[in-house]
């Protein structure tokens, strides 16, 4: 490792080795090999001829095959040094190792042909990756709703007390939006396609000029390209280059997803704050270097740091795709080496990091009860005065009644730091038809939670469960986490 030049944090902290892999320079580098191969054997399968020769053979494409993985870097960068040309000097090296197939090498293509689908296989290849770490999240977080599905808690609105509801329907609540992230995954990756072999501006002029005009052949040579490197077509139109929108819209995917995990996250430090809920601490896990007894959410605050990163980082494909000029800019491939991949590194690092959390995350029932019952005489309010007009009370008379003790006991909480007394409030009112122990009988928090566990039950067993099916031979990963 190299410690006197800056490194990526996102590849000595944060994402896994898979998706390094998928941007690196191995990755990059063999595809345009592959590439090169696809396109020499559409060619030769077209016919390509001269004079009623052959242009290519498949002797060629058996040298090509033969070098595709070893590349000579040394060769390449050498050659990069004296032309300023990433392209030509890869097509150069190759050539070297290829002496029989180096005249025929990136023939009729433009430098886009590499790069662009060389990017479109990548966003596919990683997509991929990204989506079975995310329904991975969705599987984890299944098991958290469905075990904790009955369990009783405060709910809150503006972080205010309000109506309980549970734990588990709590939980689905975060499901439900990785959800639509990964229906949104699903449809941009279905519909990613290659950019094929288009020319200069994407008219195709200089096969003209190899196939003589014949058009026929002109129009099955994208079709073959893609087959061979395993999409369904390509994009029926372009300048040089693929649309930058496409960039746009997988990196809006991977901003959508940031955005769930960023939710939970928060969701999930408050929690901790309230100690009702704690993501997973390890035995010898320091939680601050001054006061040692913390346990401070680090995971969960990091998901929230890397997830703004990801929704940030996504308006650079946008802008990107919105200053283009006409049929090609140079001003994409910068920023789009960086931000594209990153989103992807960033993301991969941020479905470990849930993937972790959801799977240990730690509830503390007595601590949620006590917390529930210290609010639940105010949220059973409307409950007790229906018991009470029952008995004979008046319901305005009721409600005022319960108006003005409600006061007296939120004052006691806030002013002097005491229990709520309301249920002895009421209990002590001649006037209200309840004694202490009725009151306490209502306390039960179930009679409070409405259909949460029913709502959770359907939701798990009509959309989450179909889902996790149609995965299952995805599922089962571990999340490892290096710092």
């Amino acid at each position: 490792m190299s410690t006197d030049r800056y490194t990526s944090p996102l590849s000595e902290r944060y994402a896994g080795k898979e998706m390094q892999y998928l941007f690196s320079q191995d990755k990059k580098f063999t595809t345009w090999r592959r590439l090169w191969i696809a396109l020499a054997e559409a060619e030769m399968e077209l016919g390509l001829s001269e004079n009623g020769r052959p242009v290519i053979t498949q002797e060629m494409i058996d040298e090509m095959k033969a070098h595709a993985d070893d590349i000579n870097y040394d060769v390449a960068r050498k050659r990069e040094a004296e032309v300023r040309h990433d392209v030509m000097s890869h097509v150069y090296a190759f050539g070297k190792q290829c002496p029989k197939a180096a005249g025929i090498i990136h023939l009729g293509a433009t430098s886009c042909y590499v790069g662009d689908n060389t990017d479109i296989i990548i966003m596919r290849d990683a997509l991929r990756m990204i989506r079975r770490k995310l329904v991975n999240v969705i599987a984890e977080l299944a098991k958290f709703a469905e075990k904790y599905r009955d369990m009783p808690t405060l709910a809150f609105t503006h972080f205010q007390p309000a109506q309980p509801t549970t734990i588990g329907k709590r939980a689905t609540l975060w499901l439900n939006e990785f959800v639509m992230d990964l229906e949104d995954l699903d449809y941009v990756c279905s519909t990613l396609k290659l950019l094929g072999s288009k020319g200069t501006t994407g008219t195709q002029a200089s096969f003209m000029e190899l196939f003589q005009g014949d058009q026929e052949k002109i129009d099955r040579l994208d079709p073959l390209i893609a087959e061979k490197m395993g999409f369904d077509d390509c994009y029926p139109v372009s300048g040089q280059t693929y649309s930058r929108k496409v960039d746009t819209r997988v990196c809006n995917v991977l901003a959508g997803i940031a955005a769930s995990a960023h939710k939970m996250s928060n969701d999930i430090r408050l929690l901790q704050h309230l100690k009702e809920v704690e993501e997973p601490f390890e035995k010898n896990q320091i939680g601050s270097s001054a006061m040692a007894y913390k346990r401070n959410p680090m995971r969960s605050e990091r998901i929230a740091s890397l997830s703004r990163y990801i929704m940030i980082d996504a308006l650079n494909p946008a802008v990107t795709s919105a200053t283009q000029w006409f049929e090609r800019t140079l001003d994409d491939s910068a920023n789009k080496r960086i931000s594209v991949a990153e989103g992807f590194l960033a993301c991969d690092g941020v479905l470990d990091l849930c993937l972790n959390v959801v799977d240990g995350l730690v509830v503390y029932p007595k601590v949620v009860e006590k917390h529930l019952r210290s609010e639940l005489p105010f949220m059973a309010t409307e409950n007790l005065m229906m018991d009470a007009v029952k008995r004979g009370g008046n319901r305005q008379e009721l409600h005022e009644k319960i108006r003005t003790l409600s006061m007296q006991a939120g004052k006691r909480v806030k002013e002097d730091g005491a229990d709520n007394n309301l249920l002895e409030l009421l209990a002590a009112d001649d006037s209200f038809p309840l004694d202490l122990q009725e009151l306490e009988d209502a306390m039960q928090p179930e009679r409070y939670v409405g259909r949460a566990p029913q709502q959770v039950k359907r939701y798990l067993d009509e959309v989450i469960r179909p889902i996790l099916e149609a995965n299952r031979d995805d599922l089962g990963m571990q999340a490892e986490i290096s710092v």
